[in-house]
This record gives structure tokens, sequence and C-alpha cells, in this order.
């Protein structure tokens, strides 16, 4: 019983314990207005704390502003030692490789502060080789091209641009874009390129001008800008590209010139307007309002082995000097960065279309006059390869009665040939005579022996005109047709695994169809040559010949074209097809030999006049026999 009692005690007692303790505690508990004064107090303190952390900030960044400062001006009296007055340029933010791109619809650029110039030229509108391979052609990438200016300043130092850094400056003007990149001498001491790039354009405008450096640089002579560019291969054949890789250039107010196509060469030239690094269907373009003086053009070629050497065709450069005026540098130029297209490049009205290699002369005429604007109006609404063939139809039956012509020659030769012989056997001891006598009886016969070839000639310039036209029409670039899949490149059908000197590693079929069209027509017109003209004492026997080239002219044909593109293959297939075609419309249709016949003896009995030039060979034979004459006899 104690125990419990015990128990009991115990616990009333701890209870009784517990509750003084909380009634302690809630009596001795804060009230309000000390809960406000503590936090507060505690607020004062935390702000006091932030003063204090700001106040050593301040501090610390005071220090770190006096150190940069000063390490400024080391720096700044380092770089004075290596670039002089333009030590300024090197202490700016832009002073770093850092690049701004400027595109429209056409072509992306890339320029480096480093330098200031164009690093990278991408053309949206074509790819690369391939054109599925999702590459843009670029005619500048991974430090193929620089642009360089020599700077000589008063006090004897020479600078490149290109190793110095510009500060850029990106604006839009009246929708165009603005690209400013100054060299600084100070803030306003510069050297200025100006980039200005219009929308859906592949010319933009380049301003080179100095501010305020007359003090800086030595103005007593030119500066020398260096332009060069190593060209990138875009076609599938790199030997058959590298054929139409040149330097072009405009000089001496409207002439222009290349370097051709020789190994290396280096010419020079003034009053140049333009220069032009020319790839086969593209273009880098450096134009200037004001001409530049005593320019110096170089050229290489870079393919020895078409093997081994297949990224770069050429190597170009420009060195050009850039005259002061009044102290300072201002020059308004402009860059061409895009297809070397004749449409295009004629609309700048600039000569520069005069890169594209469509002929000198008659030729260049046709092509300009006639090709161009047809096969353009014609691929305007038809697939390219059905274009070269109505291109074709139209051009040989614009032809046709030239063709005509000439076949007409040739039958009335064919049907004169047996008296022609009678003459050979009766005066076959006197040349002289012989040839009198011949050309009295084509006279008497209505019959001139050249007709033939009149014909002949006149078509000569326009299958020149197609050998220009077709490798540098861009048109048919990576444009398939049948089994081609390029019509401005070969189209091989069987990849050789071995290499034929002067035919190639592969085999097109367009060139085959040709060489076949080539042999046919051969076949049909020398056997009528051959009839039609006599072979004439002490002259070479065309009969033989001509046997000998029915051969050798498709063979020719076939190696010749293996490599060009399967475009001009094609034409020249169809041309030969439509002439065999022409051919038998007009002998069995056309040319009636009886009647020529009957002609040819009516013409023997009116009478003749000599022309002027029958009249002036009767009188030379005649001078030449009289002479004959009076030769001692042996």
């Amino acid at each position: 019983m104690e125990q419990k009692k015990f128990d009991l005690n115990s616990i009333i007692g701890f209870i009784l314990i517990f509750g003084i303790l909380i009634w302690i505690m809630y009596q001795n508990q804060p009230s309000e207005k000390e809960i406000a004064l503590e936090k507060a107090k505690k607020e004062q303190l935390k702000i006091s704390e932030a003063k204090a952390d700001n106040a050593a900030s301040a501090k610390e960044l005071t220090v770190a502003k006096i150190e940069d400062i000063a390490n400024d001006s080391v720096k700044l009296k380092a770089l004075q030692g290596t670039l002089g007055g333009f030590a300024y340029s090197a202490t700016l933010p832009s002073a770093k490789s850092d690049f701004t791109t400027i595109e429209n619809k056409l072509i992306s650029l890339k320029i480096s502060n480093k330098g200031g110039y164009i690093v990278e030229a991408k053309l949206k509108d074509f790819k690369r080789i391939k054109k599925t391979s999702g590459e843009w052609v670029e005619l500048i990438k991974n430090n193929n091209a620089n642009l360089n200016i020599k700077l000589q300043t008063r006090d004897n130092r020479t600078l490149d641009t290109k190793n110095m850094y510009f500060e850029p400056t990106l604006t839009t003007v009246a929708g165009n874009q603005v690209l400013t990149m100054r060299l600084k001498a100070g803030v306003n001491q510069f050297l200025e390129y100006r980039y200005t790039l219009k929308p859906n354009d592949y010319m933009l405008d380049f301003d080179v001008r100095s501010q305020d450096l007359s003090q800086v640089l030595n103005t007593s002579k030119p500066l020398e800008m260096d332009w060069d560019l190593k060209a990138y291969r875009n076609e599938p054949s790199v030997s058959y590209e590298n054929r139409y890789v040149d330097l072009r250039y405009e000089y001496e107010d409207g002439k222009d010139s290349d370097l051709g196509l020789s190994k290396e060469k280096t010419e020079t030239a003034d009053k140049v307007t333009y220069i032009a690094f020319k790839q086969h269907f593209f273009a880098s373009i450096l134009l200037t309002h004001k001409a530049f003086d005593k320019v110096t053009l170089h050229s290489k070629n870079l393919v020895n082995d078409e093997k081994i050497d297949t990224t770069f065709t050429k190597q170009f450069n420009a060195k050009v000097p850039l005259d002061f005026t009044n102290g300072e540098i201002d020059y308004k130029m402009n860059w061409y960065y895009g297809p070397a297209d004749y449409k295009i490049l004629k609309k700048y009205d600039r000569n520069i279309d005069r890169i594209v290699p469509l002929g000198w002369g008659i030729f260049g005429w046709i092509n300009k006059f006639v090709f161009v604007p047809l096969f353009g109006f014609l691929s305007s609404f038809i697939a390219y390869g059905i274009a070269i063939i109505i291109f074709t139809i139209i051009i040989k039956i614009a032809m046709s009665p030239i063709t005509y012509k000439s076949f007409l020659s040739q039958a009335k030769m064919k049907v004169l040939r047996p008296e022609i012989n009678e003459v050979n056997e009766k005066f076959s001891k006197d040349p002289m005579k012989k040839q009198q006598e011949t050309m009295k009886l084509y006279n008497k016969a209505g019959v001139n022996p050249m007709a033939g070839c009149i014909p002949a000639l006149i078509q000569i310039p326009f299958m020149y005109a197609s050998f220009q036209f077709f490798p540098s029409a861009i048109e048919l670039r990576q444009k398939g047709f049948l089994w081609a899949d390029d019509l401005s490149s070969f189209d091989a059908v069987v990849k050789l695994p071995f290499y034929i000197p002067f035919y190639g590693n592969h085999i097109s079929l367009f060139p085959i169809l040709a060489a076949i069209a080539i042999f046919f027509y051969m076949k049909m017109t020398t056997g009528d040559q051959q009839m039609a003209a006599p072979q004439q004492e002490g002259m070479p026997d065309m009969g033989k010949i001509m046997k000998i080239m029915i051969y050798i002219s498709p063979l020719m044909m076939l190696f010749f074209f293996n490599n060009y593109g399967s475009g001009l293959s094609l034409y020249n297939f169809i041309s030969n097809l439509i002439t065999i075609g022409i051919m038998i419309v007009i002998k069995r249709y056309v040319v009636d030999e009886k009647k020529i016949h009957a002609q040819i003896q009516e013409n023997k009995l009116k009478p003749k006049t000599q022309s002027k030039f029958q009249k002036k060979m009767q009188e030379m034979m005649e001078q030449a026999e009289a002479q004959k004459a009076k030769m001692p006899k042996k």
C-alpha cells in the first residue's frame, strides 16, 4: 500500500511542477512591442553589414581599376614598340578573333575582326560537285583567300593589316546591311573597310578610306593592297574544270585580257578597272570606279597531277596600288562573289560579262545574239535536255538553205565530172592549158567550183560557237537528262580501273553516239565529194585523204569529247543526226541530177559574161602561160 501511495504522490508532483513551468514561461514571453524592437535591430544590423561589404567591394574595384589602367599603360607602351601609331587598335575589345556575318537570299559572307576581310563566302543557290551533297559552293573558306594592305608609317614601320584587329559596326541603312571595319590609331583616326550588301544581289559595295592618318602614315608613295585567292575545285572533273579557270582583267578604258592557261604567269597592267579570279562557273571579282595604276597580276596552276591535286585548281594574286589624295585614301570599289552567268553579269553594265568565254569576233556575236537568247528562252519552260534537242533542231533548220546550196553544188560538179575528165586527158601534158580549159567549162556550164566550199565555211562559225557556248552555260550545271546526271560534265556510264592517256578513266556514252553519227555523215558525203572534185596534177589525192578522215574524225571526236560536258556531246550527236536526215531528203526529193544535167547543157548555149574575178583569173593564167612560152626550152 505504501508503494502505490508513493507512486501516486510522485505523479501529482510532476504535474504540478510542469504546470508551474508553463505559467512562468507564459509570464516571461516578450510583448509585441519588444518583438518589433528586436526585428528592427536585426534589420539595422544587416544594413550596416551590407554597407561595410559594399565599401570593401568598392575599394577592391577601385584597386582593380587602378591596376587595369596601369596594365593597359604597360601593354600600350609594349604594343607601340611593334605597332607604332596603331597600337591603340590592339587595346580595344574587338582585338580578338571574332567574326561578323552579313547575308541575303543569295550569298553569305563572314568578315573577320582580324584583318577586316572576307574569310568565308557561300553561294546559297549552288551546291558543290554533287547537287545532293547539301554543301553550298564556297568560294572562300579555310583561309584560301586574304586581303592585306601594307601600311608604311612615318616612323619607318611596315605593318600588315591582315595581322591587325578592326573594330566592327553593323547597321541597316535603307534595307541594306552595312558593316564598317575600322583599324584605329586613335578614337577618330582609322583605316576603314565599308561593306554594303543589298538584298538579292551578288554584288556588294566595298569602300576603303582613311581618316586623319596623314600624321601616322607615310603618304609619299601609294599603299600596296594584296589580294590572294586559291580557287577551290567545285566540279566532278578537276582537269576539265581547270581549262576554264583563269585570271581576267579590264584595263585602259575598256580593253580586256587574261593570263591564259599557262603553268605560271605574271603580267603588269595600267588603268585597271576590274580583276576577276574566274573559276569554271563562278567568279570573285574586284571592281573599282577609280582605276588602279601599275597592277601586278599572277596566276599559278596547282593541278600537276589530276589524280593527286584534286582540291584546288589555281593560285591567283593581284597587287594593287592605292594612291593618296590630300594625304588620305578614298576608293569606291565593289566585290562580286557569284556565278559566272553571262545574263547576270551583263545586267551590271560594268563589262564583267566579258569574263565568260563566249569567243571572239563572229563567234562571240553568234553566242551573244543567237545562242544565249534562244537557249535561254527554250530552257525557261522546257527541261534542259529537251531544250538542247529543240535548240539544235532550230539551228539546223535555219542552216538548211546553206546545206542545200552545198549539196546542189556537189551535184553539179558530179554531173560535170565526165567532161572535166575529157579535158584532163586532152591536156594532160599542159597543166596550164588544162586549168584554163577547165575554168572555161565551168563558166559555160554556169558552175562555180567554190560554191560547195562557201556554205561549208559559213557553218564553221556556228560549230565553233557551240564549242564555246555549252562549256560556259551555267544553266546546265547539275541538270540531268537520260543517263547523264550533269549536262555540264561528262556522262560516265562505265568507270575504268585504269587511265587511258588523252581519254580518261571512264567511258562517256554521248560522245560515242556523236562519233557514230559523224562516221555515217562522212561516209555519205565523202563519195559525192570524190566524184565531184577531180584530182589536180601536183596536188595530194583528196580521195585517199577523205577515206582516212572517215575513220580519224570520229576517233578524234571520241577522245576529245569524252571529258567534255555531255550537253555539248548531245548537241553534236543531234546536229549530225539531223544533217544526215536533211541530206537524205535533199538527195532523194530535192536534187534531181537529170534536171541539173539539162540545165548545164542549156547554160552552155547561152552567151556568158565573165565576172571580174573570172576575168582576173583568166588574165593571170594567160600571163603565166606567156611567161612560160618565153622561157628557153631545156
